[in-house]
């Protein structure tokens, strides 16, 4: 019976002596991952009927919409757009408004409506005639030279309008303007916008100063 052959595989390397490590007493660390919150950027762009006005630029989320968690929802699209719509006409103050044409099928302004737009407009009253419903104004100036000017300056004021008040200066120093809608023999919205671009004339250098007791 032959003697089985023995082969020793020297490797080129020895394994490293185990490490002892110190005794420890197993407390437990708890460990948080913050992760990043990404706040999005709005861009805020103004519509109009149709045609764009133009962007306002970015702005910082309102607290209200960070409290609503609308970030989580619009995660990764910080470049959302979000619209915004300009006021209606009716919404604008009636200086802002553009006077418009009458048809003479229209009917006039009702006394309670007529009413309710009077407290839109300063100094101005309503007449309720025979021929129907007018606004008047009077103005108490410093002179007769002021009245013209006064005259003049509710000219430049309503020009564009192509809707005119009846100016009357009446001596010494007083202005009366009357507004009203003759097609219609009443008052119509385009008499309350060209009394509201007048109640904006500059009138404090023409009215009379206050005198000052000694």
């Amino acid at each position: 019976m032959g003697t089985a052959a023995t082969t020793t595989t020297r490797f080129p390397f020895s394994l490293p002596p185990p490490k002892s490590y110190p005794p420890h007493n197993h407390r437990h660390f708890k460990v948080s991952i913050l992760t990043p919150t990404i706040t999005p950027t709005l861009r805020v762009q103004a519509m109009g009927a149709g045609d764009k006005l133009g962007e306002f630029g970015a702005r910082d989320p309102f607290p209200a919409e960070i409290e609503s968690g609308f970030a989580e929802k619009v995660l990764g699209n910080v470049d959302t757009e979000h619209k915004i719509l300009i006021p209606t006409v009716s919404a604008l103050s009636l200086s802002q408004q553009e006077c418009t044409p009458i048809s003479p099928l229209q009917d006039p302004m009702s006394k309670d409506d007529a009413q309710k737009l009077l407290k839109k407009v300063l100094g101005w009253r309503l007449l309720d005639e025979e021929s129907g419903l007018k606004l008047q104004c009077l103005w108490k100036l410093r002179d007769f030279k002021c009245g013209v000017e006064l005259v003049n300056r509710i000219y430049k004021a309503t020009e564009s309008c192509g809707h005119f008040p009846n100016v009357h200066l009446e001596q010494p120093n007083q202005v009366r303007a009357e507004l009203w809608t003759a097609p219609l023999g009443g008052l119509s919205l385009n008499d309350f916008i060209v009394a509201a671009k007048i109640d904006e004339i500059k009138t404090s250098d023409l009215v009379p100063k206050k005198r000052v007791w000694a």
